[in-house]
């Protein structure tokens, strides 16, 4: 599979400057597309006119939505459907985690984490995705 196949629009939703930009200094790298967003409404907003493949959604912001609204918006787009949603918290807690799954994350990743667990997280995620059917069905 050549390089361009893999690539994959990534979408940050994090309302600190600075994980956004340790998330971003992990992933530059790896020929993906990156955006952020520094809250959940510009992240949904972002979403929906990105189309990501991967959204980096952290669970708690301050105003307007947090990551647990924006995952259960997402969830309802069908245009959204194939984005795969990893919630990003401090809260590690056994029923904040039940509750971002049960918003539609496919994944929790307790902070802090590592840029390497982050990056490994990444590609083993967007290997497994779901991708749709290139070029024209055959009959």
């Amino acid at each position: 599979m050549d390089k361009d196949s893999m690539q994959a629009k990534i979408l940050v939703v994090e309302d600190h400057a600075d994980i956004r930009r340790l998330i971003r200094w992990a992933l530059e790298d790896t020929g993906h597309t990156l955006y952020e967003a520094p809250n959940g409404t510009l992240g949904l907003e972002m979403a929906r006119t990105v189309q990501p493949d991967l959204v980096y959604l952290d669970l708690m912001m301050p105003g307007g939505l947090d990551g647990i609204e924006v995952c259960a918006q997402i969830r309802k787009e069908p245009s959204l459907a194939h984005t795969l949603v990893v919630m990003l918290t401090a809260d590690a807690a056994q029923a904040t985690k039940a509750k971002s799954l049960a918003a539609g994350a496919n994944f929790f990743l307790p902070k802090p984490f590592s840029p390497a667990k982050l990056l490994e997280l990444t590609e083993v995620l967007l290997k497994a995705r779901p991708r749709p059917e290139a070029g024209p069905e055959r009959s």
